[in-house]
């Protein structure tokens, strides 16, 4: 399928301690080059991000933005040290009997002392965390993807609209091309006509002189194989595989065969059909490096 270089994806995901954001976004690349920025705490997994984006992308050079929110209790915990509370209580009733002192501990004053309630930094779940930051990313990722898919069927419309253009071009150059010939013929017939006189033509001369201008001339070749590449290329763009490449490919035979028509041009038609084959395929060229 035609997928575009060019996209945008967003994904989030989240539990009751923590929510990943992912965004993603991507311009033209000849190779897959990927630019990942993510808070430090996630580091650890910037390897499986990659693996997993390799795994499901060709090419592009493709920013990838992760952050990520924490609940208050993801961070923290207080933990009550019981053992202490009473060792602080048993030594309050202990002071207030050989003081002779009234007990007036109350709950809120135990809690006060040092140590009987610890704030303490929670150890961080990291398969946990992993599970939340490739959810997040395979929800970005099937979004990136499906807006890149649908840039591509513009781009594979466009394509096919220039490739079938290009094929009337062909249609243009086959029916042309005799003509020219024919027309050769009869203007070397009609100058030795004018400078020898009607009995003296050398029909055999004719003849071969002909054959030497039509094999000079000669596009058969080149319409073949550009009628191919045309083929080709609604091939390569209606199938599954990887297309960018071989697109690439593709333009510039065809490429080399407007050229060749070029050069061969004896002809003010057929060279200004040459000239538009090579600007339509220029524009093909440039529509085909958008392409994954």
């Amino acid at each position: 399928m035609a997928r575009s270089m060019t996209g945008f994806g967003r994904g989030e995901f989240e539990d009751s301690t923590h929510k990943i954001i992912v965004e993603m976004k991507s311009v033209n690349h000849r190779f897959l080059d990927l630019n990942i920025k993510m808070p430090r705490k996630l580091n650890a997994f910037e390897g499986d991000v990659r693996n997993y984006l390799k795994s499901r992308l060709i090419r592009g050079k493709v920013d990838i933005f992760i952050n990520i929110e924490e609940s208050a209790e993801a961070a923290i915990s207080v933990k009550y040290n019981s053992e202490i509370a009473n060792m602080y209580l048993n030594n309050l009733k202990k002071m207030s009997q050989e003081m002779e002192l009234e007990f007036d501990i109350k709950t809120s004053h135990l809690s006060r002392y040092p140590d009987v309630f610890e704030v303490e930094d929670l150890q961080e779940d990291e398969e946990n965390l992993s599970n939340i930051l490739m959810k997040a990313l395979e929800l970005a990722t099937d979004k990136f993807i499906e807006n890149r898919e649908s840039e591509g069927e513009r781009l594979k419309s466009d394509l096919i609209a220039k490739v079938e253009e290009m094929d009337s071009y062909v249609d243009i150059l086959e029916r042309r091309s005799p003509e020219i010939v024919q027309e050769y013929s009869d203007r070397l017939r009609e100058k030795i006509t004018n400078l020898m006189g009607e009995g003296n033509v050398d029909e055999n001369r004719i003849a071969s002189e002909i054959v030497i201008y039509a094999d000079k001339i000669c596009i058969d070749e080149e319409m073949v194989r550009l009628r191919s590449h045309v083929n080709e290329t609604k091939k390569v763009l209606e199938g599954n595989d990887e297309v960018g490449r071989k697109l690439d490919f593709i333009a510039q035979e065809m490429n080399r065969e407007s050229n060749t028509i070029l050069s061969k041009s004896t002809d003010i038609e057929i060279a200004n059909i040459g000239i538009e084959l090579k600007t339509l395929i220029e524009k093909i060229r440039e529509q085909i490096q958008n392409l994954e």
